[in-house]
């Protein structure tokens, strides 16, 4: 994933350096921001993480967690508020996995649990806008999201002490990122990058209170990083 993040800041900087010393640049698609209503799609890749909140410090150390680029892809529907700010709602499907590893075991089978994630997200956003300059524009955009996860489990019977790991199956998260909309002959093309934080405690603890891989959890939430690249 930082190959995958070095790429993007590269691809940022390139486009808007070739944006900023071309002074007088013809227009492309000049009344693309005056449509009320906006649509596109959007692809990209996410790296999700946990955070782990104990009930005691641990004595062994904190759970690990190994993460691996997953992917996204959506659609957009935008409507036009201002000049600067626009309502944007993004469905989306998100695929992620994640590796924990729980210490205090000496079996592998028992100390590493992997959970693979697909989450259908309803984000809905803010996108504020600066001044349109030649054939760019940066934004910043931020909102809440409602989450469903199809792996997650939860109404499995079987817990970690069957080798199953489970989680909320709903869940809702805020949403904080930026990015660049670049004005090019025939679309709009804007690269971003964002936060994704979690509200809701997602950890469905073991049927054994004392169990050893979340009795002594006292909550887990998602974090994560996007990388979307729009088209519109």
């Amino acid at each position: 994933m930082k190959n995958i993040i070095l790429l993007f800041l590269g691809l940022f900087i390139s486009l808007t350096m070739k944006a900023q010393f071309n002074e007088k640049p013809v227009l492309n698609i000049a009344t693309e921001d005056e449509k009320l209503l906006n649509w596109g799609y959007f692809l990209g890749f996410n790296q999700y993480d946990f955070k782990f909140n104990y009930k005691e410090v641990p004595d062994i150390g904190d759970i690990l967690v190994s993460t691996t680029a997953g992917f996204n892809v959506g659609l957009i529907g935008e409507v036009r508020l201002n000049k600067f700010l626009d309502v944007r709602f993004e469905p989306g499907l998100f695929y992620a996995q994640r590796t924990i590893g729980f210490r205090g075991f000496s079996d592998e089978n028992r100390a590493i649990r992997e959970v693979k994630s697909t989450y259908i997200n309803f984000p809905l956003l803010l996108k504020v806008s600066t001044k349109r300059i030649g054939n760019w524009k940066p934004f910043v955009i931020g909102g809440a999201a409602y989450a469903l996860n199809l792996g997650s489990n939860e109404d499995s019977v079987d817990d970690n002490s069957s080798g199953t790991f489970r989680m909320t199956k709903n869940n809702y998260n805020l949403e904080l990122g930026f990015g660049i909309d670049f004005y090019l002959e025939y679309f709009k093309f804007a690269p971003s990058i964002r936060g994704v934080f979690a509200i809701n405690d997602e950890l469905i603890p073991d049927n054994d209170p004392n169990s050893p891989w979340t009795g002594n959890l006292d909550g887990m939430r998602t974090r994560g990083v996007f990388i979307n690249f729009t088209f519109e």
